[in-house]
């Protein structure tokens, strides 16, 4: 079921408020169409006049006079724009142009509501055929003169080009101006001579693309040769000596009174003239080079060249020093000279030589001879002046910088960072505290090849890298060597201040880790004292002990002697296993040492203990086993009352012949592997009770075998049993290991082999307590 509010209330609303304005005579309109045409036609060739229509069909009442606003675009662009009551508007447009091609809208608006027509395309093809004008058609080559290209009938912004074309060659494009509407002025150079002819084209941009017009008429023009090339003279000669005089003449030939004349050198203008100059001048060494004589009519240049090389009359004079490096106190000797001359025009005799200090004159000679001192430090230069008759050159030699050296003073060897760890490498330093740069250092160690370093700029160290040494004392075998002067011997630095000046740092040997007391002494509740100590090495040394079983430090300690300990006041369980120790110091090596495995006993109370523990239970078990003794004594004595047979008078036997022997073991498996002696010793004394006389025991050896597993239990016990024989009284059994023994059943099982005997034994059992039972 649908949930939305119903809509009558808001029909009826609608219709109420409709109603009362049209009571109150509110007028109501609605704009129906709007239409555009393009007449004659939307595709008409240029210059045709074209006319725009846009007709509105609006539907009213009560509505008079309803004002139209007409709005006309051209690809979105307002072209014409009018209000009237009318409901058609006519636009014309003429003559129309390619410009005006495009797509046209008509867009009407009354009141508060508006409408637009369909778009309707417009085609105007052919573009007018521009006119080409210009100021001359003869001028002279490189001469500007004005050209004018126009297409007065079009609209818009066109883009003009001018073309040149020679007889027999393709027509090239020579300029194009920036638009500026439907005409084009510009300023054209023509630098080739001979006939041309000139043309010009334009190009408009639409929305539909580019159109390019035909071109225009072409204009014959006839560029003619500018003869204003000039011409120049060099006299007499342009290869002269420095100190001659020479002429040049440059001139124009030719009926042009307005051309202007430049000499130049090196884009320097000399001297200007019209239609022609003459430049006289005296040349020197630096006037060597190229002449450049320039005619100028209007903006027309014509050039030509000329070069002159002038040769030296006698050389720059050169300033040199003896001896080269020169130190405070040394004696040096400057000396001017001139290397070439022409003897023609001048002689050694006429050369005028002079030495200055600072531009300050110190002599009037080539030579110039002084002690070398810090007053004597500047710089230095020579001066000549000769020339031929009438006329003198002064030349001037280059500066000498003359600067007294220092000697490099004796050097020092150091350690860099002041610290040697004994077997790893280093770096020695060293250096002069004076002396003038460069200073070249070598250094020659023990066993070393020689290293050199040169020193040039202040603040360059010359640090050398040395391999490790293992003795302090081989510091003393370094030695370095400083040097600035090719003249002098080297300044001599020894190692001996290395042993001063160098803390030297000797690595820890391999630490040895002792245990106290030792090893095999060590029981719960003692003192265990860890001593970690090594050979040789620097203090402070930094010993740490370890236990394999908690992998982590025991105990760290930083000694001033070669050992140090850790203790472990309460020796535990906990406490066995391994142990070693670390040793450090400040050459930053760790050595480790051996591990030391130890076992903890037991504290002596408790072995008491466990002893006491022991002989108690000892004495238990004894206790026990005596108690079972006397009880299993007094069974026996029991079962041998209950058993007592008739006694027999006839003498038994001595001894058990085999068979009966096996017969017996598997009545009575206890016999086999017991010693019957012991059994005969314990129940003696029974056995006097009851008898009066006894015979003396004997003893046959037995060989055993194997019970049957079925019909009895296995046998443990040696391999040979002895077996008491004894005269039966008054018919009672006799105890043979633990158990009785019935002699009548041992003689019955005989008779039952072929042996007789007239003696009846009483049948008897063992039960679970090996007692014979009858």
């Amino acid at each position: 079921m649908d949930a939305r509010p119903p809509k009558l209330p808001l029909l009826v609303l609608t219709s109420l408020l409709h109603f009362l304005q049209c009571a109150r005579g509110q007028p109501s309109y609605i704009i129906d169409t709007v239409g555009l045409k393009i007449l004659p036609s939307s595709s008409v060739q240029s210059g045709t006049s074209v006319t725009l229509r846009c007709q509105v069909s609006v539907s009213r009442d009560n509505i008079t006079h309803l004002t139209h606003t007409f709005q006309l675009t051209r690809d979105d662009v307002p072209i014409h724009s009018t209000t009237t009551t009318e409901d058609v508007v006519m636009y014309e447009l003429n003559p129309a142009r390619a410009a005006d091609s495009g797509s046209y809208e008509c867009r009407v608006t009354v009141k508060d509501k508006r409408k637009v027509s369909f778009s309707q395309k417009l085609d105007i093809t052919g573009l007018q055929t521009p006119i080409l004008h210009l100021e001359k058609t003869s001028p002279y080559e490189s001469e500007e003169f004005t050209a004018t290209c126009s297409a007065p009938d079009e609209k818009g912004s066109l883009i003009f080009r001018f073309h040149q074309r020679f007889h027999g060659e393709d027509s090239k494009t020579i300029k194009q101006p920036a638009p500026t509407g439907n005409s084009s002025e510009t300023t054209l150079v023509l630098r080739r001579v001979g006939d041309s002819f000139l043309y010009c084209d334009y190009e408009i941009n639409l929305i539909s693309g580019p159109r390019r017009s035909n071109h225009s008429d072409e204009v014959q023009v006839i560029v003619r040769g500018l003869h204003i090339s000039p011409v120049m003279n060099v006299l007499p000669s342009s290869n002269v000596f420095e100190g001659d005089v020479i002429e040049v003449v440059c001139k124009v030939v030719g009926s042009f009174p307005k051309v202007e004349v430049f000499l130049t050198k090196e884009r320097k203008i000399l001297k200007k003239g019209t239609v022609g100059l003459t430049y006289r001048f005296t040349v020197q060494e630096d006037d060597s080079g190229e002449l450049v004589c320039k005619a100028v009519w209007n903006n027309v240049q014509k050039e030509t060249y000329q070069t002159i090389t002038v040769r030296e009359l006698f050389s720059k004079p050169r300033l040199i020093m003896e001896p080269k490096d020169i130190f405070d106190g040394d004696h040096f000797k400057l000396t001017c000279s001139v290397s070439i001359y022409v003897p023609e025009k001048i002689s050694n005799e006429t050369m005028l030589f002079a030495i200055y200090k600072d531009n300050i004159r110190l002599n009037n000679s080539n030579t110039y001879t002084d002690e070398a001192k810090p007053n004597k430090n500047g710089n230095y230069t020579c001066k000549v002046q000769a020339g031929p008759l009438g006329y003198h050159f002064l030349k001037e030699s280059q500066k000498l910088v003359v600067k007294a050296k220092i000697p490099v003073s004796e050097p020092m060897l150091s350690v860099v960072g002041g610290t040697l760890v004994l077997g790893k490498h280093f770096q020695l330093l060293c250096h002069s505290n004076s002396g003038t740069l460069p200073i070249t250092y070598t250094l020659h160690g023990p066993d070393r090849v020689p290293q050199r370093r040169v020193v040039s700029q202040p603040g360059q160290q010359a640090i050398f890298n040395s391999s490790a040494i293992f003795k302090s004392s081989d510091l003393k075998n370094f030695l370095c060597h400083a040097k600035n002067s090719q003249n002098k011997p080297p300044k001599l630095g020894f190692g001996q201040q290395l042993q001063h000046s160098t803390k030297v740092i000797e690595p820890v040997s391999k630490p040895v880790l002792t245990i106290l007391p030792s090893m095999s002494d060590i029981s719960e509740g003692q003192k265990m004292t860890l001593v970690c100590s090594v050979e040789r090495g620097t203090l402070p040394i930094s010993f740490t002990w370890f236990h394999t079983e908690t992998k982590a430090a025991l105990s760290s300690q930083t000694s001033k002697k070669l050992e140090d300990s850790y203790s472990v006041d309460d020796v535990t369980e906990d406490n066995k296993g391994g142990y070693y120790c670390e040793s450090t110091n400040p050459a930053n090596e760790t050595k480790q040492s051996l591990t030391v495995v130890i076992g903890v006993k037991l504290a002596h109370w408790k072995k008491g203990l466990i002893a006491a523990s022991c002989i108690l239970l000892i004495l238990a078990l004894i206790l026990v086993i005596a108690f079972k003794r006397r009880l299993l004594q007094f069974k026996r004595k029991t079962t041998g009352k209950l058993s007592v047979k008739a006694a027999s008078t006839k003498v038994e036997r001595l001894s058990l012949t085999q068979a009966e022997v096996n017969e017996a073991a598997n009545v009575t498996p206890g016999m086999i592997g017991k010693s019957v002696w012991s059994e005969h010793q314990s129940g003696s004394e029974s056995d006097e009770q009851n008898s009066v006389a006894a015979a003396e025991p004997q003893y046959t050896e037995v060989p055993s075998r194997q019970a049957d597993p079925i019909t009895a239990p296995v046998n443990e016990g040696t391999d040979t049993a002895y077996s008491e024989v004894r005269n039966s009284q008054q018919g009672v059994p006799e105890q043979i290991d633990g158990g009785a023994v019935d002699y009548a059943e041992l003689n019955r099982d005989t008779d039952h082999q072929g042996h007789h005997s007239d003696q009846t034994a009483q049948e008897c059992h063992v039960d679970e307590s090996d007692n014979c039972v009858a």
